[in-house]
């Protein structure tokens, strides 16, 4: 695609179901990946509605994103559900992009960081993290360069205690809380916001 054929970073479209394969077309022979809003944990089973890993890994995606703060929010996801759509994804070949984040009750406790200890997980290996403020996203609150670098930097420091530097300076770290034209130069800027989530 003309707009990012010279890009100087991964760029990743997800998209609904329903427009992966004309997504899959389209960006044929270019740089630009194509990954799933969403995966569900079991292979095959009674699961109406639900699309599996296996199903997304036929159609040629190569990424996903699992626990989306509107996923949390609206449709139930837990730190379990996320973590078992995350292995599924994982045990089909797919690169997971993994959002944490919380909600404004938390952050106003002043439990941030225990927040996101919980809920960044130990497969590593294929996982891009996004740090998705809930409380930033469609409320018309929106954080700060230095306060969104200072989570990212809180899971880089958490993955390094777990993992070791190198993993932690290895890992992709996004930060997906309302970023845009305006003020993308300013928070990728920040020495821990690898990259964007964008909606």
């Amino acid at each position: 695609l003309p707009l990012v054929k010279e890009a100087g970073c991964e760029v990743v479209i997800c998209t609904p179901y329903t427009n992966l394969e004309t997504a899959l077309a389209l960006t044929e022979g270019t740089n630009v990946k194509v990954g799933a809003e969403n995966c569900h944990w079991a292979e095959s089973g009674a699961f109406t509605g639900e699309i599996s890993a296996p199903m997304l890994k036929e159609l040629g995606v190569q990424y996903v994103i699992i626990g989306h703060s509107e996923r949390r929010q609206y449709f139930g996801e837990t730190d379990e559900t996320v973590a078992k759509r995350v292995r599924a994804a994982l045990e089909s070949g797919l690169e997971v992009i993994l959002c944490v984040g919380e909600t404004l009750e938390q952050r106003e406790a002043d439990i941030t960081g225990e927040t996101i200890a919980i809920q960044v997980k130990k497969e590593l290996r294929h996982i891009i993290i996004a740090y998705e403020p809930v409380w930033a996203i469609g409320t018309g609150k929106t954080a700060t360069d230095e306060q969104a670098n200072e989570v990212n930097h809180m899971i880089r420091a958490l993955l390094g205690k777990l993992y070791g530097e190198d993993a932690a300076e290895a890992t992709t770290i996004q930060y997906g809380g309302s970023m845009n034209a305006k003020n993308a130069a300013g928070l990728l800027a920040q020495p821990d916001i690898d990259g964007g989530l964008i909606g």
